[in-house]
């Protein structure tokens, strides 16, 4: 059974950082194209990050420069090491399976001071 367990999370002030992490099981997360969504509150879901299986980066222009994306194979697990935070980046943070239907619990990310 495809899951994932988000963790990281927290209050920080603007202009701090932050690391997530999605921990896979039931699955190989080098093995799949893996994305990092968010949702802020009375918004849609959106795209935030893509991680493919060779290594390949791609980030959502509002996040370019500040947030990486990176995975340990052998905790088969995700990163999303978040910089210079700022209030608009304040949301419920998922990993995904590109395309899956699997969502895990999120993890809240709320930059305030």
């Amino acid at each position: 059974q495809v899951q994932f367990v988000e963790s990281g999370g927290g209050l920080v002030q603007p202009g701090g950082s932050l690391r997530l992490s999605c921990a896979g099981s039931g699955f190989s997360l080098s093995d799949e194209i893996m994305t990092w969504h968010r949702q802020a509150p009375g918004k849609t879901r959106e795209w935030v990050a893509t991680l493919f299986p060779g290594g390949a980066t791609f980030y959502t222009d509002s996040v370019k420069g500040r947030f990486t994306v990176s995975r340990d194979d052998a905790k088969n697990t995700m990163y999303l090491q978040m910089s210079s935070l700022n209030a608009e980046d304040t949301a419920l943070y998922y990993c995904q399976i590109h395309g899956s239907p699997t969502w895990g619990q999120g993890t809240q990310v709320t930059v305030s001071s």
